[in-house]
């Protein structure tokens, strides 16, 4: 009877224990830049091999049904953290939005200027004359224009179509002889599967300053410094992983949603996608933030240039 009270005593203390532990998990709201895919493959392992979790974390993911909406649910004090692109937050922190950086996801451009490799369209001096398509009005003038400047053309040298989210089906078809917006991990493979061989031009090479294409965002009034520097530590920890096993954190990815995540598509975007993720979240080029800032200005894309410095958060020595 005393052996059967002390296992008895053991037990509930020990459930105790982890209720315990559980309650003190601080709940973390973050929502995604659109629905879950390679791009956030480090935040997928963190939250599966329970990274999150070490850090004293209960990470809730989110997915939103309008992708422009994320960095303003964190301004308004909705959710914690959201996913952003580094242009987006600079027109947003232009515009006074209270955000601060919190990390980077993805440090390098995704976004191209694809053509097929069919022999028609050679180099970026062939585009004069031809058609363009979009997904979303924005930024394409200054970016195109930028790009087109080095080979001595000008944005009024194309024909601009929006052709919404119908980026390689439109290229494919031959409705428009380039795309902007094509991901260098995605819509490359997106029509490699579907028979067409594509080929990118990339901003980053064509006088368009490079910058990070996905970073978080918390809320510059009232941010947690101390969740932060826990959730980047998982997320540091996660792309390590990521990084010296890709075969093992595919499978730990894919863990997350099986039936919608365990595709080609997502595999070879997966493959792609390896060297661009952040090695170290938390570390921020304030220059290169500026260097952006003043390419927006310099095109109109904003009207107050804000410096890099005043839109990271602050931490306790």
């Amino acid at each position: 009877m005393k052996k059967n009270f002390i296992l008895t005593t053991l037990t509930l203390a020990a459930t105790l224990f982890s209720f315990s532990a559980q309650a003190e998990d601080k709940k973390v709201t973050l929502m995604l830049d659109w629905f879950v895919n390679p791009n956030h493959g480090p935040i997928i392992v963190a939250q599966q091999r329970g990274y999150f979790k070490e850090q004293g974390l209960n990470v809730v993911i989110q997915e939103p049904a309008d992708p422009s909406m994320p960095p303003k649910l964190v301004a308004a004090g909705n959710i914690d953290l959201a996913i952003t692109y580094q242009p987006n937050l600079i027109i947003d922190i232009a515009e006074g939005l209270p955000l601060v950086r919190s990390a980077t996801l993805i440090a390098t451009p995704l976004n191209t200027l694809m053509v097929l490799d069919n022999g028609k369209i050679n180099s970026l001096s062939d585009l004069k004359g031809k058609k363009v398509g979009i997904a979303i009005s924005g930024s394409e003038e200054a970016t195109i224009g930028k790009m087109l400047e080095t080979v001595q053309l000008n944005y009024k040298d194309v024909e601009i179509i929006n052709v919404g989210w119908a980026l390689s089906a439109s290229l494919a078809s031959g409705k428009v002889d380039a795309i902007w917006g094509g991901l260098r991990n995605f819509e490359t493979n997106q029509l490699e599967l579907e028979g067409f061989k594509a080929k990118a031009y990339f901003p980053e090479e064509h006088g368009v300053p490079t910058y990070d294409e996905l970073v978080f965002v918390a809320n510059a009034k009232k941010y947690d410094a101390a969740m932060i520097s826990a959730f980047n530590k998982a997320l540091e920890q996660a792309t390590t992983y990521i990084v010296n096993h890709p075969q093992a954190a595919w499978n730990e990815f894919v863990s997350y949603a099986p039936d919608t995540l365990n595709n080609e598509l997502n595999k070879r975007a997966w493959r792609d996608t390896l060297t661009r993720f952040a090695l170290r979240p938390a570390a921020i080029d304030l220059k290169r933030y500026d260097d952006y800032a003043q390419f927006m200005f310099d095109n109109k894309l904003i009207n107050s240039l804000p410096k890099a410095k005043d839109y990271m958060p602050t931490f306790d020595e």
